[in-house]
């Protein structure tokens, strides 16, 4: 679905300038025939069974499965708490043996099960895991479409995601060609309760509120930059010493992603690696965002072999983080 099409159904006179302030000029959106419908168990399942089929392993392999997705949907207006999405994937794709539970932590919630499933993996708890999240999460702006009445509105975020799943393998066999050199998460309470809000009353379907007035934009992405300096500078590291060749962030906006490049190679006084998106096609895809890059960007030969990749979750919550990896087996 295009951002045009997307506006041309809001139901007050069309004046946002979603596709510039965004970039986002379309996003994949889940089949709502109800004879082919697609859940959010659907999409993970099928983004479950496309990880397996290149990884090597088969199901009943897996010594655990971790589910992280925001929407948790098992067909039309079935929104599924219990019981664990973990669980009814794992029964699905025949890993019987594995264990299995749910993380949620909004649109950082892969980077959590895998910061989890890493942490497991290096503790000798398990052996291999695989981290999935289906995000069918487009009916927000479904609402939002009904809901908006004037140019600023708390649903307006929603206004830009894209459904997508992703599911990620990971194991202990890593080298330095392979490897996650460190994933780390932090939530910050500054304006936490004005970033996320939950359905009211106003809402008549799945919506999703956002208030960024609470902290001012540059502020925020200023204090981000220096967060990762002092995370770097903890681990007797810098950012010029770790020669990341891409960075992936969340896929909110280009040109957000742009001026937090442009304030981070003034902090750090040195060029940005090169930023990779998919967010002009595929919108912002929540939890699943930055595996979608890099499985997009492998698939277009885009990664050399030997790169190293830092990836910067963010989140309602506020939830920061980096997760950087060196990759050269992968492939999309």
């Amino acid at each position: 679905m295009s951002t045009d099409e997307l506006l041309n159904s809001l139901a007050v006179p069309r004046s946002l300038k979603l596709e510039a302030l965004t970039g986002i000029r379309n996003r994949r959106v889940y089949n709502s025939d109800p004879d082919a419908y697609e859940s959010s168990f659907d999409l993970a399942r099928n983004a479950i069974d496309d990880c397996l089929a290149r990884s090597g392993y088969a199901a009943a392999e897996l010594d655990i499965v971790i589910s992280a997705s925001i929407t948790r949907t098992k067909g039309a207006g079935q929104f599924c708490f219990a019981p664990s999405f973990a669980l009814m994937l794992r029964n699905a794709i025949g890993a019987r043996a594995a264990r299995y539970f749910d993380v949620s932590n909004a649109c950082a919630g892969m980077v959590t099960g895998i910061m989890v499933l890493d942490r497991m993996i290096k503790a000798g708890v398990v052996r291999n895991g695989l981290v999935v999240s289906g995000e069918q999460i487009t009916p927000i702006a479904e609402t939002a479409v009904r809901e908006i009445s004037e140019p600023y509105d708390p649903q307006f975020a929603a206004l830009t995601v894209g459904d997508a799943a992703v599911a990620v393998l990971l194991d202990g066999h890593g080298d330095d060609a392979d490897e996650i050199h460190y994933v780390e998460l932090m939530t910050s309470a500054e304006g936490a309760e004005h970033c996320l809000g939950m359905p009211s009353d106003r809402s008549n379907g799945m919506a999703m509120y956002t208030d960024n007035r609470a902290m001012q934009t540059e502020d925020r992405y200023r204090q981000g930059i220096a967060r990762l300096e002092d995370y770097l500078r903890g681990n007797g590291s810098d950012w010029r010493s770790e020669e990341y060749d891409f960075w992936i962030h969340h896929q909110f906006s280009a040109p957000a992603i742009e001026y937090i490049a442009k304030l981070a190679e003034e902090h750090f006084a040195t060029p940005m690696p090169e930023a990779l998106n998919v967010l002009q096609e595929y919108g912002n895809t929540a939890s699943t965002s930055h595996f979608l890059v890099l499985h997009e960007h492998l698939g277009r030969n885009h990664i050399p072999q030997g790169s190293k990749v830092l990836m910067i979750p963010s989140a309602s919550g506020t939830v920061s983080g980096y997760l950087a990896a060196t990759i050269s087996r992968l492939a999309a």
